[in-house]
């Protein structure tokens, strides 16, 4: 392992945490999607613990069937920048689609965003995998997978162009003089391209870390290829070790056609994590959290990544059943190893349902057994940090008090942060302006 290869930390807000259920745990606010007490309370947490950002996931299309956490949350930009008003160091990651909203708004959310948090934001970008998103935003069909992928390609060059506006020191502001910016360090756009139109400039300075940083989510082969080509980090996710390696080792041979180096990109992998005192603690946080899914509430939840079939015709105790092409234009990496877990295990619906639901947690042991395992996946590059959520709802403020001063301990993670912005928390280096390098 490099000696400057420092593990990275952030935590996603996913309503109370722990499973789809989790709202009716003990230790759960009921309404923690919309409660900004708690909300805040994460982000305090995590930011007392060093982590470098926290992170809220998002959704466009909701039914009755949704998880109760989909159907009444905030928005996150609006959440995020209240955030930035009572934090100082965590970084604030938001997801926005690339489908359903406009580079030039976009380009200008996340550069406010950047500008109200002294450079903490990033930009989760997204393509929307719920087919149902269409109907929310007066389009008839919801576009095919490669073809959200060539768009989001586009948007992104497009917002980056946006960000790229204005030169760092381009606002002079001199009263004796009147010269409010100097007009040589402004830069128009005028991007003409296959899906957007935008002429530009953008009518926000440059931002203190340059530009937001980029998230990509989604592990499937047009993602990486977005995410080599444009991306600061990755959210992903991996059941194996020897899965999460292979996707490490794929993506980072992929930045060099793009003239990057390995360490401009880094590999989050969201993982669930359970501590506790002993195995038998753990199993019984385990089991308290999942024993709260009902078998048609697990159903519902398996159906949303397959474009919310109705999993409830088929018979529960027998083997998955051969649904073919289902879920190819919306999780598709998620439901691609659905089947493929299903089909070499040989499980039954239910047991596919209610392991979807209420997922066992990739670390769960001891403090020293959590700090293992991340510390074995870290060291075996299988990933460069990790998007905590808590198994249970009351599991995030343990493994930060438990679990993150052991991995400072083993010189793993930091012990302050290293500047203001979290390009500085990710050991990013400053982006050049597209038009002065021109």
């Amino acid at each position: 392992m490099s000696a400057t290869r420092q593990l990275r930390l952030g935590t996603i807000l996913h309503g109370a945490s722990g499973n789809m259920s989790a709202w009716r745990h003990a230790a759960a606010p009921a309404d923690a999607s919309i409660n900004f007490e708690f909300v805040k309370e994460t982000a305090l947490k995590a930011e007392a613990g060093k982590l470098d950002f926290i992170f809220v996931a998002d959704g466009l299309y909701i039914n009755e069937k949704s998880i109760p956490h989909f159907l009444n949350r905030f928005e996150p930009l609006t959440v995020l920048s209240a955030l930035a008003t009572v934090t100082s160091r965590l970084g604030l990651v938001g997801t926005l689609s690339t489908s359903y909203s406009e580079p030039f708004t976009v380009a200008r959310q996340f550069a406010s965003l950047d500008h109200l948090s002294n450079g903490r934001a990033g930009w989760n970008v997204v393509t929307s995998p719920l087919e149902g998103s269409a109907k929310n935003f007066s389009r008839d069909k919801h576009p095919e997978h490669a073809l959200r992928y060539r768009i989001a390609d586009e948007y992104l060059d497009v917002v980056k162009g946006l960000w790229d506006s204005w030169e760092g020191d381009a606002f002079v502001r001199n009263k004796e003089t009147g010269q409010f910016f100097d007009p040589e360090k402004l830069h128009t756009l005028d991007h003409h391209g296959d899906f957007f139109k935008v002429a530009g400039p953008l009518n926000i300075g440059r931002t203190p870390q340059g530009r937001p940083i980029v998230f990509q989510a989604g592990a499937s082969d047009d993602g990486k290829k977005l995410a080599a080509k444009h991306a600061d980090a990755i959210f992903t996710h991996h059941e194996t070790f020897e899965e999460a390696q292979a996707f490490w080792h794929d993506v980072k041979s992929q930045l060099k056609q793009h003239g990057r180096s390995a360490d401009e990109l880094h590999i989050f992998q969201g993982v669930s994590v359970i501590v506790g005192n002993d195995a038998d603690d753990v199993e019984e946080q385990y089991q308290t959290t999942a024993a709260l899914v009902s078998i048609n509430d697990a159903l519902n939840y398996l159906g949303r990544y397959f474009e919310h079939h109705d999993f409830s015709q088929y018979p529960l105790d027998e083997a998955f059943p051969d649904i073919g092409d289902l879920g190819k234009n919306s999780f598709r990496s998620t439901t691609d190893e659905i089947k493929r877990n299903a089909r070499e295990r040989n499980l039954t619906l239910r047991q596919v349902a209610l392991e979807a639901a209420s997922p066992r947690p990739r670390f769960s042991g001891t403090p020293e057994q959590v700090a293992d395992g991340l510390q074995q996946w870290f060291e075996g590059y299988a990933a460069d940090g990790f998007i905590i959520q808590g198994g249970t709802p009351d599991t995030f403020p343990r493994f930060v008090d438990q679990v993150v001063p052991l991995l400072q301990a083993r010189g793993l993670f930091r012990t302050e942060y290293p500047g203001t912005t979290l390009r500085e928390s990710l050991g990013l280096v400053q982006p050049v302006n597209q038009f002065t390098q021109q």
